[in-house]
């Protein structure tokens, strides 16, 4: 298992820049546009957008179940954007790839920093998980066959979501959580509170630590694949990595999966295409039984 202290060696400009994922590409605002320019056609799709799945004006979530299945499995996606930006909207390029692969797709929205503190978000996405596991049904999905996803502090999100006490306390019974995709996600939050992201997110050492993924692994029996793209700052890779040992260490199935050629933000792109990497990788979550 890697060493879990070895951000500390670095200086406080090397560890802004370890955690910058914006440096790392010439123009991140028209990444972060063609998000929502390659998820808006997929509204012409049968969904069913903005249902409230707890009491916050921002617990919103939008559904694309598949035309004529009755109990489809579902892909459960977690934006990323710091905790502070994207949206639902912005986020279900992949609908049209996945339904016709018989997959449903749900798109979470939560309230963003520094509205609303980190606690409270990974609170309204754990609540999400629960209304899915109950509701799902009615729109055709299979509650009981869900695979969480998320990018960059989406990836923290989901992580936090695969918690096995939060899924109890959510109403989730083990084994409905059948596995998660995590890509350049953010496990270990105490270097976090050490840069930037800090001054919305507003941690204490002790806050960081219990909002840690890393400190709450899923039930050893779900299988996970953590990817980074090629084009990662070595932090972001660092914080995959280490997470996908700590829960290869209690013996959970880990796929590695390291996307050559894609950077932080286009790497998730590659799910509207079914042959790319990171599709493969993604399929046998749901062809487990």
């Amino acid at each position: 298992m890697m060493d879990t202290e070895s951000w500390r060696q670095f200086s406080a400009e090397e560890l802004e820049r370890g955690y910058n994922a914006r440096a790392t590409v010439p123009d991140v605002d028209a990444l972060l546009r063609d998000y929502r320019e390659q998820s808006a056609p997929m509204y012409a799709l049968p969904c069913v957008r903005d249902i409230a799945y707890g009491p916050h004006p921002d617990e919103r979530l939008d559904l694309f179940p598949v035309p004529g299945r009755s109990n489809a499995p579902l892909f459960v996606f977690v934006h990323g954007g710091y905790w502070r930006a994207l949206g639902k909207e912005d986020s279900v390029f992949m609908a049209r790839c996945f339904t016709q692969r018989g997959i449903a797709v749900a798109s979470l929205n939560y309230a963003l920093s520094p509205g609303a503190s980190l606690g409270e978000i990974v609170a309204q996405c754990q609540r999400a998980l629960g209304w899915l596991h109950t509701h799902a049904g009615a729109h055709g999905i299979n509650g009981g066959h869900m695979v969480l996803a998320g990018s960059s502090a989406g990836g923290h999100l989901a992580a936090m979501m695969l918690s096995p006490p939060a899924q109890r306390a959510h109403g989730v019974p083990a084994g409905a959580v059948r596995g998660a995709v995590l890509v350049s996600g953010l496990f270990d939050m105490e270097p976090v509170q050490a840069t930037r992201p800090n001054d919305w997110l507003g941690l204490d050492v002790a806050t960081a630590r219990a909002l840690s993924p890393l400190h709450h692994l899923p039930d050893p029996t779900t299988p996970l694949c953590v990817v980074v793209a090629g084009i990662d700052t070595d932090e972001f890779k660092r914080q995959s990595w280490l997470y996908a040992d700590a829960c290869a260490a209690q013996g959970n199935p880990v796929v590695r999966l390291d996307v050559p050629g894609r950077n932080h933000f286009d790497v998730i792109l590659d799910w509207m295409d079914p042959d790319s990497a990171l599709s493969r990788a993604t399929w046998p979550l749901f062809d487990a039984a």
